[in-house]
Formats: structure tokens, C-alpha cells, sequence
């Protein structure tokens, strides 16, 4: 049975994962803006069966980004009903899951509930034996491989590949700001405890190294997101942020379950409503700037 984990990040400190930003730092120091930006709406998600072998008893998948039926990376939304309990399986590849909404449980096959609600973090090695099962009206998760395509393979398949699960309840998050640790530049304003916000999940903060973190923009935010790496993929998990991508004179509303990325150097401007903070799943390569406007 997995043990629900409090994220530390010991090791982590002297890297750069995020940096906040006062907006009058110059020009020169903005990374140039290229027209490499993409976004997927939530109502835009085009849904299918998670496994097609089961039928009409299959959660429901939709493509973020990537293709998880070919061989590389890919993020993709599962939709469960509620009361879904999947029978003991494997999957070929390790995958990484973010709860949404609802309630997902997802450990070894005799384990007690324990479910995970939204804004939690899980992790499933190949190869090992588990069950998956939602509980509530609508079941959402947003799940990423490294390598694909994704399937699903009966318990007589089972091995060890040397990984270990993890279940990560929000409530054990650790949630940093510029008052916590030196890596979050804040000159200019104060620390502030409704200043945006990070929780370190896994990778390497590095750059050119993967990672992924949770960005919490508190209620009122408005500003940009500065990416650098080669790649940046953020998937919104609670909230509903504004968005406008470089050159683009539309804002877009961004639900649960939508998703924004680019490539290389981009400027994202982002803000949440004055009720209600955002929490933003990012998946990158290098690091990013978290820049407050006001």
C-alpha cells in the first residue's frame, strides 16, 4: 500500500524553478515573444474511450497535447463516472496524474480507499498492479506520459521497474512564496502572503531538465507567465484564469481541464477573477517568471 507524501524540497533550493518579478523591470531583460502558442478550451476537448477494449465501461480520454497512442510524450484528460471502479490492471509506461475535480482513488488492488481530491498529485510506475476508481458527479484528472502509446495490460504482465507510486493529498502540498526561499526573486514589492505561490512535484528545476510544479495565482492576479524552456505546457486545475496569448487580441477563458502551451522564449498574460485564485498544473523544461502587474 502507498503512503500519502508531504513534498519536500530539500535539495531543490539552490535551483531556479520560478521567479516573481516586479513589472518594472526593463525591456531588455523580457525574453522576445514568438508566435508559437497553442490552447485547447475545455469545450473544445474531443473525448474517446480511455481503452477502447472495455468498451462502453472505459473512462472517457481527451488530447491536450502530444498523441498518447504513439511514441512520445503526451497529456490528456480522463473522465470517470461516478462510483467507477477499474479492475486490477498494468500499464506499460509510468504516468503522472493531477485531480481536477472529484474524487480519484488509485493504489494497490486490496488497499483501503483513499481518496485524493482535487488539486492532488499521483504517480504510477509500470508494470505495478493497481485499481483506479472516482467517486462524485463529474471525475476529471489530467494525466501525462514521457513515452508512449499508453495501454493497459492484465496483472499476469506485472513487473518492477524500480519505480515506487506516490499520493500527494493537497492538503500535504508545500506551498512557497518570495518570504520562504531564495530562488523566488521579488524585489521592488514585498512578500506577500497573497502573492502568487508554488508547489515543487517532480523533475529537476535545472534548466533544460523536465519538471512540474503547481502555480497558484491568487484572487485580483493579473500579469504574465515568462517561459524559457523548449517546451511549456500549463493545464489549469482549479479556477478560471483569463488568458491572451502573444499578438493575439482575444482573452480566453480558460475552465478546468483547458490548456495553454508554447515553445522557446513566450509571454504569457494571465490574470484570475477578483473571487477566486487559480491553480495551474505547468510541465517545462527550463525555468519560468511569474510577473505581477500591479
Amino acid at each position: 500500500m502507498r503512503k500519502f507524501l508531504a513534498l519536500a524540497l530539500t535539495g531543490v533550493l539552490s535551483t531556479t524553478c520560478l521567479s516573481l518579478a516586479d513589472a518594472s523591470e526593463t525591456i531588455a531583460s523580457k525574453p522576445k515573444a514568438e508566435q508559437n502558442t497553442e490552447i485547447v478550451l475545455m469545450p473544445d476537448v474531443e473525448w474517446g474511450p480511455l481503452n477502447p477494449a472495455r468498451g462502453d465501461k472505459s473512462p472517457k480520454a481527451g488530447t491536450l497535447w502530444g498523441d498518447r497512442a504513439g511514441s512520445g510524450a503526451s497529456g490528456f484528460l480522463v473522465k470517470f463516472t461516478d462510483g467507477f471502479s477499474s479492475p486490477p490492471h498494468i500499464h506499460n509506461v509510468t504516468y503522472r496524474g493531477v485531480v481536477i475535480s472529484g474524487l480519484i482513488h488509485n493504489d494497490d488492488p486490496d488497499a483501503k480507499n483513499m481518496w485524493l481530491p482535487a488539486g492532488s498529485f499521483w504517480t504510477q510506475p509500470a508494470g505495478e498492479a493497481h485499481i483506479t476508481a472516482a467517486e462524485g458527479r463529474n471525475n476529471l484528472a489530467y494525466i501525462e506520459i514521457e513515452e508512449g502509446p499508453y495501454l493497459v495490460r492484465p496483472t499476469e504482465e506485472a513487473f518492477d521497474n524500480g519505480e515506487r507510486p506516490i499520493n500527494v493529498d493537497k492538503s500535504n502540498l508545500v506551498w512557497l512564496d518570495a518570504s520562504d526561499i531564495t530562488w523566488i526573486e521579488q524585489p521592488s514589492i514585498p512578500a506577500s502572503a497573497d502573492g502568487p505561490k508554488i508547489a515543487f512535484l517532480w523533475g529537476d528545476t535545472q534548466d533544460g531538465q523536465l519538471n512540474g510544479t503547481l502555480l497558484k495565482l491568487p484572487a485580483g492576479f493579473s500579469g504574465k507567465i515568462r517561459s524559457y524552456g523548449s517546451n511549456f505546457r500549463a493545464v489549469v486545475i482549479q479556477g478560471q484564469p483569463q488568458y491572451q496569448a502573444p499578438s493575439d487580441i482575444d482573452v480566453k477563458s480558460l475552465e478546468p481541464g483547458s490548456y495553454f502551451g508554447s515553445k522557446g522564449k513566450t509571454v504569457h498574460q494571465i490574470s484570475s477573477s477578483a473571487e477566486e485564485e487559480s491553480i495551474i498544473y505547468v510541465r517545462t523544461d527550463g525555468k519560468f517568471d511569474v510577473i505581477n502587474d500591479k
